[in-house]
């Protein structure tokens, strides 16, 4: 794989001075994809800081290597899934580290003639896994699933609400096993309005499916917020509202001390009271749970309408940062 892909880091300074990189930190980055933050995070950390770069894509892993080289001695790359992250790093000899980056975007690399259908620009095979030891691809999904599973899979990932639509057109034109033969059918099936494909929602629904990004997502998480040091940044960038929503409430619930009102249920009071614990009007935490990250950015950070026009991709990004709070600098973040 040639390093002129054209991989372009979606708010590249923003992640990295969110990141707050210093020289001799210790970072990683959990999607390490063409190594565009990488390299920056290098560069700022030098002479001596360390990185050690995740990724599930062996063919990341080798565009990443290939552009780091001139930093072989202070980077590790693995290929894995970051839903292991805490496992790699330990095996790697990372902990308390300083900083931890999650890019979740498709690189361009990806969207482009790989072969493995992640873009249905590209006539490809339907396989759209990130790790070819997988072994579900989305031609699998396509052509097994029930309709009405189908029909949930691109309502609940891809928020299709023209989902049973698709997949009854899908299951009648069965079997399908290319993006070309895949867009068409969304398309006839419900026709083309304004400037965004309608087979859009449906190719991210299924990638996510394949790859259970949601489900990788939420295991690395909490994952990640153990690595760091105290005071260390957790950066993350999604780029859809299923990712953001997860990641802003994973990071609100880290952020606050008592979760309570987060739980399926409060014991009864008369249970409290029994215990000695508190009169019953008086509200009682039953969680224990201790914040442990402070929020830096209220907000989520977009692209500023001149990296949207450099690269149009980055319109949907959102960056979202937090520190780890100090151990006895623990409660409840304003």
């Amino acid at each position: 794989m040639s390093s002129t892909v054209n991989h372009v880091p979606v708010l590249y300074a923003e992640a990295l001075d969110g990141l707050h990189v210093r020289p001799g930190g210790r970072y990683i980055d959990c999607t390490v994809g063409g190594g565009g933050h990488a390299t920056g995070i290098l560069e700022r950390s030098a002479p001596n800081g360390r990185l050690l770069g995740l990724d599930a894509d062996p063919q990341a892993i080798a565009l990443a290597r290939q552009r780091l080289q001139r930093f072989a001695d202070r980077v590790v790359l693995v290929n894995e899934n970051f839903a292991h992250l805490g496992e790699v790093a330990a095996a790697q000899g990372f902990a308390a580290v300083d900083g931890v980056l999650v890019d979740l975007g498709v690189s361009a690399f990806q969207l482009g003639p790989t072969g493995r259908g992640f873009s249905f620009q590209v006539d490809a095979p339907l396989d759209m896994r990130f790790d070819p030891r997988q072994t579900t691809t989305a031609a699998d999904l396509v052509n097994r699933l029930p309709e009405d599973a189908l029909a949930d899979l691109l309502f609940q990932y891809g928020e299709e609400t023209r989902s049973w639509r698709i997949a009854r057109a899908i299951v009648a034109q069965r079997p399908i096993t290319t993006t070309t033969e895949l867009a068409q059918v969304i398309a006839q099936a419900v026709g083309r309005q304004g400037r965004i494909h309608p087979a859009t929602k449906s190719f991210q629904a299924l990638r996510i499916a394949v790859n259970q990004e949601l489900e990788a997502l939420e295991a690395a998480l909490p994952q990640a917020v153990d690595l760091l040091a105290p005071g260390g940044y957790l950066a993350i960038i999604a780029f859809h509202s299923l990712e953001d929503r997860l990641v802003k409430q994973f990071l609100q619930r880290e952020a606050r001390g008592c979760i309570c009102s987060d739980l399926p249920a409060r014991p009864p009071f008369w249970e409290v009271r029994r215990a000695g614990k508190s009169p019953p009007h008086t509200p009682v935490c039953v969680c224990g749970h201790r914040a442990t990250l402070h929020l830096v950015t209220r907000r989520a950070v977009q692209p500023s309408v001149a990296e949207v026009q450099r690269n149009p991709r980055s319109r949907s990004a959102r960056l979202r940062v937090a520190q780890r709070l100090s151990i006895g600098n623990q409660g409840i973040s304003d």
